[in-house]
């Protein structure tokens, strides 16, 4: 039986832990280079000679990460149905080469609507291994409601 968490298995207050990633050095680059091809994210020569004295991810590299957490943590046994919008993005601080960042989702609130889904508006962070947050993102998502008829799983 598939275990599906449901807009209803959802409170507002609720953090959500979803673990966490180090970011490579390698995995910078190719992002910089395939997305963002900033000096930046792209060349460590040039990297150092900026303000911030060396090679950083790019903020949708960063992005990119949370959403992955966030999708292994909670959306990959989710009754998610689409993301509806991103209100908010804030790229607080640098993500370096070796850095490990710790993401947490918060269900800011959840609106039920009457053809069985709910929107559900929820905040993401992400806090690099020194307590600094780097990400900050609100956003919503559109959910199932648990079905009636008995034909779903358990929820956790």
């Amino acid at each position: 039986m598939r275990i599906v968490l449901y807009a209803e298995n959802l409170q507002p207050g609720a953090v959500l832990d979803l673990g966490s990633a180090k970011v490579s050095k390698e995995e910078i680059l190719d992002f910089g280079r395939r997305f963002d091809p900033l000096p930046l994210h792209t060349d460590e020569d040039a990297a150092a000679g900026s303000r911030f004295g060396g090679l950083i991810a790019s903020g949708f590299h960063t992005a990119a990460i949370l959403q992955r957490l966030v999708v292994d943590a909670v959306f990959s046994r989710a009754a998610i149905i689409a993301g509806r919008e991103i209100s908010s993005l804030r790229m607080r601080a640098p993500v370096r080469p070796g850095d490990v960042l710790h993401g947490a989702m918060e269900i800011v609130e959840v609106r039920p609507r009457d053809d069985g889904t709910a929107v559900v508006r929820s905040r993401g962070t992400l806090i690099n291994a020194t307590g600094t947050v780097v990400m900050e993102l609100q956003g919503e998502t559109l959910w199932e409601h648990r079905p009636t008829d008995g034909s779903a799983g358990g929820a956790t």
